[in-house]
Order: structure tokens, then C-alpha cells, then sequence
């Protein structure tokens, strides 16, 4: 069915299609004994005197027509499907805009709007090494060094950033920690390093998350002190996940450390006493491009541990619970239709989740194309989860947008260039698809390849009124 916007344009078409009727031509006055009959080329009321009109009509019944063809396609099963597309604040296509469906990663748009509302552009995670008393003169610290985690779900080995396929990666440089410990004048440490992990509980996972994505490492184990996303191993593959993450955050420090000449007692995790000082810290990068990283990469670990910082600061405390009602709270303060969105974590893995085509359309319209969530989003055929996608497709490097992947379920969200009508807003959702990935692979292609073609108009020129023609009497 046409979208409402081009049943309203074809219905003013079909009207001055009606008027014009029957007035094929005009006569002029007459000049003394010349008179002469003016036959127009194109009748007075035809709709080709209002050509750029006439090309959006063609632009959005040929868009329709497309997508409805690709969302009607026996190849993707009867699937579940939502789509709305709008340009600037005109909506050019929707298709049960308002149905509840499992978003996958489409989540994490939320979470980051979440997050930088909440927290604001400039905040940074700070992770810190505490002591009871300073460093003595020679360098001997009486007593653990504390680590204290932040919730910082980047920080990682300058190897663990190294190991990923797409580079270079945004993290907060645990290397670069134990550089600040050294240059504190730290050059033994009999009592080892503690892990402080207390910021947050220590729920590791959400219970009703499938086995399957703790098997195959969609996520490590969730906590306020992780490193390298609480992979013990990481190179050679499988990554291996820590038992305890505060003691493998310890124990990766006490390392890097020994690695600097510095002498380490054997690592340990507990929680750090109240006045211990700061010797050393390091900042994350600021809140956007951690957003972005959790968006651009998928980063299902960055997701969870923005929630419980959510939770922490502005909620009941660092937990799920927390954090999802924070999330909540700030979707309806946004103005946003908190009754389309169901969340069990901030990722979009649990497949009890839920969003909606409109839910999604509204948070694009709050982030606007150049916000901090969009610059976010992986470029097709460029970078982070579509650097190998949509090669050849008509919207490589022009399609931005996160994407959403779980079993039989497919879903895009973004903005793309058009080829002549500037950045169309789109969120697609698409459930109970009929293989696991491929063809929710090829939906979100055919659909970013309509909308990067928009308007598949013919040249304004073409449809512009025809000559004047005159003939004598």
C-alpha cells in the first residue's frame, strides 16, 4: 500500500489531471488584422506545470513499490517486518510502524541515547591505583596497590586492542596505567595487587541470556574492573573467559608491571578500604566515542556495563535492574514512547527484548544525522560491523546505521544518502526470518539499496511543460 504521504500527492495529481481536461489550448487577443491561435504543448492544469511535484510523486510510488516488494518476498518466509523511512520531518514509507519485535543490537541505539543524556558528552571513566601511604623514598609501597575499577568497559592491553580484525580500536590503555604507576616512584610491591571490583554487583550475566552467547563469546563476564573484556586468552582463538575478573584484572597489572622492573607480590582481589590515595589513574575516552565503539563494533560488553553505570549513578545502584529503569525513565523524559520499549538488558541479546519501528525512527530523530549516536554507526562497506558488507550494493559508503543480528532475526536502523532526495532516516525490524543470518543478511541490502536510489525519478526537465506551439488562423 502507498505510504499516506504519496496517496495525498496522487490524489492532487488525479485532480489536476481531472481540471485539465479538454484544455488542450488558448486563444490570444487578437492584433489588429493578426490574430494568432496559441495551441499549448502542455495543457494548463496538467500536472507537468508543477514538475517537481510530479517527481515526487514518481520518487515515493517507485520507493513503495520497491520495498513492498522486498518486505512481500516468499524468500524471507512471512517473516515479521516493520519499516519506516522519512525524510526530514516528512514520513515517505511505513509498514506496521508500531508492532513490538525483538530489535537484536538495534537495543544498543537506545542505550547509548541513554547514556548521553544522562551523563553528557564530556564524562570519562576513571580507573585508579590506590595505596594506604604513599610510595617510600626508595620506592617500596607498604601494604597492596588497589586497582579500582570504574565500570571503563574499554580498558584493555595495548595486545587485546592490537588482536581485532578492524583497526585502530578506541580502549583505555591498561599499559598505559602501569606507565603512571611507575612514573609514581612505585618499584616494589610485597603485598601484590588487589582488584576492586565493588562498584558494581557481581551478576556476571543475565539469567534468561541462551547459553549459546557465552559458548561462543558474544559477551565475557560483566563486571566494574574488566580487562580485555574479561578474556583470559584471546590469541590463539578460543578466547577464554575469566573466572574472576577482578583477580584477571590483578593479575594482567601485576604483569605489565613486572614487565617495567617493578617487584610484584602474587595478585589478589578484594575491596579498598576507605582513605587509601590516588597514584595513579587513567581516563577513558569521552562518553561519544565509547558510544560509538559500542555501536560502530556491536560491542555487546560496552552495552552492559553502560547500563550498571547508569544504575550507579542515577538509579538504585550498579546492577541491571538499576540501570534498565534508568534507561527507561530518560526514554519517557525524552518524550519518546516508553510504551514500545521492553528491555532485559542494554544489548539487545536477551530474546525477550522489545522495540518498535516508531521507537527506533523517534530516538534517530532526537540523535539528528550529525549527533553522537550517529557518527557512531558503521559506514556500509567501510567500517566496524559493515566494513564487509554491501560491497557493490548502490549504498556502500553511503549507508549508515546500526545493525541487529540474532537467529532469524534482522534489523537496521540509520540514515542513508540518497541518490538525488539528501539523508532519508530509516528502522527496519524483521523477525522469524527463515534461516538464521543470510537472509536477514540480504533484507537489510535490498532495503539500504531502495532507499540509496531514491528517487528513481525521471529528470525534472523531462517532465517539465512542453514548448509553446503557434499556427495562424
Amino acid at each position: 500500500m502507498p505510504s499516506q504521504r504519496v496517496a495525498a500527492l496522487l490524489a492532487a495529481s488525479s485532480a489536476l489531471f481531472a481540471a485539465a481536461a479538454g484544455l488542450s489550448h488558448v486563444t490570444a487577443p487578437a492584433r489588429g488584422d493578426a490574430a494568432a491561435a496559441v495551441r499549448l504543448g502542455t495543457p494548463v492544469l496538467s500536472p507537468r506545470r508543477a514538475p517537481e511535484a510530479l517527481a515526487t510523486v514518481v520518487g515515493e510510488v517507485r520507493l513503495t513499490s520497491a520495498l513492498d516488494a522486498v518486505l512481500d518476498d516468499p524468500s524471507i518466509g512471512g517473516s515479521s517486518t516493520c519499516l519506516t523511512v522519512e525524510q526530514g520531518d516528512a514520513l515517505v514509507y511505513a509498514r506496521n510502524p508500531d508492532v513490538s519485535l525483538l530489535p537484536a543490537s538495534t537495543m544498543k541505539v537506545l542505550t547509548g541515547m541513554a547514556a548521553l543524556r544522562r551523563m553528557g558528552n564530556d564524562f570519562r571513566y576513571v580507573t585508579e591505583v590506590r595505596t594506604a601511604t604513599p610510595p617510600s623514598a626508595d620506592g617500596v609501597v607498604n601494604g597492596p596497590l588497589f586497582l579500582v575499577g570504574s565500570g571503563d568497559p574499554l580498558l584493555s592491553t595495548e595486545g587485546y586492542a592490537a588482536s581485532f580484525k578492524n583497526q585502530p580500536q578506541v580502549f583505555t590503555s591498561l599499559d598505559a596505567l602501569a606507565n603512571a604507576v611507575v612514573a609514581a616512584g612505585v618499584k616494589q610491591v610485597p603485598a601484590g595487587v588487589v582488584g576492586d571490583e565493588s562498584r558494581y554487583d557481581t551478576a556476571r550475566y543475565v539469567a534468561s541470556w541462551k547459553p549459546v552467547y557465552l559458548t561462543d563469546n558474544d559477551v565475557g563476564p560483566v563486571s566494574a574492573l574488566t580487562v580485555n573484556d574479561g578474556f583470559t586468552q584471546f590469541k590463539p582463538l578460543p578466547r577464554r573467559h575469566a573466572p574472576s575478573p577482578a583477580l584477571h584484572a590483578a593479575a594482567t597489572l601485576t604483569l605489565l608491571l613486572r614487565d617495567r622492573g617493578v617487584a610484584v607480590g602474587n595478585p589478589g582481589e578484594g575491596v579498598a578500604p576507605d582513605g587509601p590515595v590516588a597514584i595513579a589513574d587513567v581516563k577513558s575516552p569521552p562518553l561519544p566515542e565509547v558510544v560509538g565503539e559500542m555501536l560502530r563494533e556491536s560491542d555487546n560488553m560496552t552495552a552492559e556495563l553502560i547500563v550498571k553505570e547508569l544504575g550507579k549513578r542515577f538509579g538504585a545502584g550498579g546492577s541491571w535492574p538499576a540501570g534498565l529503569e534508568v534507561i527507561k525513565a530518560t526514554v519517557a523524559d525524552a518524550g519518546l514512547p516508553v510504551d514500545h520499549y521492553h528491555a532485559v538488558d542494554g544489548s539487545g541479546l536477551d530474546v525477550a527484548d522489545r522495540l518498535s519501528c516508531t521507537l527506533l525512527m523517534e530516538a534517530l530523530d532526537l540523535a539528528g544525522p550529525d549527533g553522537a549516536v550517529s557518527a557512531g554507526f558503521p559506514v556500509a562497506g567501510r567500517s566496524g560491523t559493515l566494513v564487509d558488507r554491501f560491497k557493490g550494493n548502490p549504498a556502500e559508503g553511503k549507508l549508515r546505521a546500526k545493525t541487529g543480528s540474532l537467529n532469524f532475526v534482522a534489523g537496521l536502523a540509520g540514515f542513508v544518502e540518497s541518490a538525488g532526495a539528501g539523508t532519508l532516516e530509516f528502522a527496519m525490524l524483521a523477525n522469524g526470518l527463515p534461516d538464521r543470518l543470510a537472509s536477514g543478511r540480504s533484507l537489510q541490502e535490498r532495503v539500504g539499496a531502495a532507499l540509496s536510489r531514491y528517487p528513481e525519478a525521471p529528470p525534472i526537465e523531462e517532465l517539465a511543460p512542453e514548448p509553446v506551439v503557434r499556427a495562424d488562423r
